[in-house]
């Protein structure tokens, strides 16, 4: 016998961690910047969790409020692996590993990424646009909350992702009209020069992805950045690495490369979240084999990349230092 399972998986959720609001409160998008609604340009910069399938022990709430007390991150990225065992196969499995990191960050008050990620030119629309109706429905009214709903189109063009991207910004929009969309580019969101001759026009808020790795990336992928900030093109660097691309287990950290880059990023104030946080034995990982969620801020767990990450977000002023106010949860029920 042959079932066939409904294109479209609804969960309900219910809120149970108890608010505190970022550090910047509601954010928004005003020309080539992120800014408070103040109108006060903002940096967030922080740490993207692994593919959520593979390491899941670090989806939760230990793990969110050392990114803030060790770390000094205000935003945490949740990877929610797609494909390879992740939520088209595991939907329920993976909404509960992402409802854990969103909660949390709501209890820390810090924001969270919520990444669709997937490689590739197929991001699985229907699939997408369900998870994010859900997402959206059920915390878009969080200030907390970033949406970014393809992590890194590849061997496709940019009609189609842009596309794809009129279809999920509605579908978010219907419940969520504030929080920040950002939307991938291609060849690995590394397009950003391609999408700022054609952006995305209708919508408030949207931002676009760069992603780079020091030891494989240099001032040529710069340069195409620099020529769309000009356009006016906000971009935000939703995944970066201090080794290079796949960098094996034998590979190594590019410190200078990885300060060039980061003071680019600085100069142009485009916020910057690292890959990754987990314990998989290669050189971008930020710990050391066999590390546990409850070892994460320890500096005795730290490898190579997260020591230099973590130096570098310790000189950075990240709005961390003002007593936490509660978020008025009624608000959002």
């Amino acid at each position: 016998m042959i079932f066939i399972l409904p294109l479209i998986f609804t969960f309900i959720a219910t809120i149970s961690a108890k608010g505190s609001y970022p550090p910047y409160g509601q954010l928004q998008v005003v020309g080539p910047h992120i800014t408070d609604l103040n109108g006060n340009v903002v940096q967030l910069r922080g740490m993207s969790l692994y593919y959520s399938q593979w390491k899941a022990k670090f989806y939760n709430l230990q793990t969110v409020q050392a990114l803030r007390s060790a770390w000094n991150a205000n935003v945490v990225r949740i990877a929610m692996g797609t494909d390879r065992g992740g939520y088209l196969t595991n939907p329920e499995k993976e909404w509960t590993n992402v409802k854990n990191v969103i909660e949390a960050s709501i209890e820390t008050g810090i924001y969270v990424i919520v990444d669709w990620h997937i490689i590739g030119a197929n991001p699985n629309k229907d699939k997408a646009l369900a998870f994010f109706s859900n997402i959206s429905q059920t915390y878009g009214c969080y200030p907390h909350i970033i949406y970014e709903i393809w992590n890194e189109p590849a061997n496709t063009t940019w009609d189609v992702v842009k596309a794809y991207a009129n279809e999920l910004i509605p579908a978010i929009r219907r419940y969520d009209p504030n929080n920040i969309i950002v939307v991938g580019t291609t060849t690995w969101s590394q397009d950003n020069d391609i999408a700022a001759n054609d952006p995305i026009t209708g919508y408030s808020n949207i931002a676009y992805t760069l992603h780079y790795y020091a030891g494989t990336h240099k001032q040529s992928l710069r340069d195409k950045t620099i020529a769309a900030i000009n356009k006016g093109l906000p971009i935000f660097v939703t995944e970066y690495g201090t080794a290079k691309v796949g960098g094996g287990v034998n590979g190594t950290v590019y410190p200078n490369e990885s300060n060039t880059w980061w003071a680019f990023d600085d100069k142009y104030q485009l916020s910057y979240v690292n890959w990754h946080l987990s314990d998989v034995d290669e050189p971008a990982a930020a710990l050391l084999p066999n590390t546990a969620a409850s070892q994460v801020g320890d500096p005795a767990y730290w490898r190579s990349s997260g020591i230099l990450v973590n130096q570098k977000y310790q000189k950075t002023d990240q709005g961390l230092g003002k007593p936490l106010v509660p978020f008025p949860l009624s608000t959002c029920v």
